[in-house]
């Protein structure tokens, strides 16, 4: 891996299409096979992410093209601000090659230097990612459970 090649940044309004380009990309594919085919639910879903007055969007460029995304929201805690990350992924392409360690680190010292304390994320135990998160000195939460109810 050569971190040259590499240029993180925050990102707003004018990346949205690279944005939603790469996150289809990603979770359409294996392991998540996500169906985004509905535009409009798909257009809310990045607007609730990445158009809000906390919410924190960062990029990994390799060259011009995007190939990190981390889309999220700043939350105030008893214990300190931390960046609850609602989506990460990297290029599917890229996954593998150093670039996701590389990107976790530079979102780490990003919020670092936004006074954050923390970083949260959810994901599925039975996906690549997991393993990779716990590499990455993520932890698993013992007492917090994740609950759902389909209406």
């Amino acid at each position: 891996m050569d971190e040259q090649n590499y240029r993180f940044q925050r990102l707003g309004e004018n990346e949205r299409e690279a944005v939603r380009e790469l996150f289809v990309s990603v979770f359409t594919a294996s392991p998540w096979n996500d169906d985004w085919s509905d535009e409009r639910q798909l257009r809310m879903y990045l607007q609730d992410l990445t158009g809000q007055s906390n919410s924190l969007t960062f990029g990994l460029y390799e060259g011009e093209e995007l190939i990190g995304l981390s889309m999220g929201h700043i939350r105030h805690w008893y214990t300190g601000t931390e960046y609850f990350i609602d989506e990460l992924c990297v290029r599917t392409s890229r996954q593998g090659k150093g670039a996701g360690t590389f990107f976790i680190h530079q979102i780490e010292s990003a919020c670092r230097e936004l006074g954050m304390r923390h970083l949260f994320l959810l994901t599925e135990q039975t996906v690549p990612a997991f393993e990779f998160y716990k590499r990455q000195g993520f932890y698993q939460l013992k007492t917090n459970v994740a609950f759902a109810k389909e209406l």
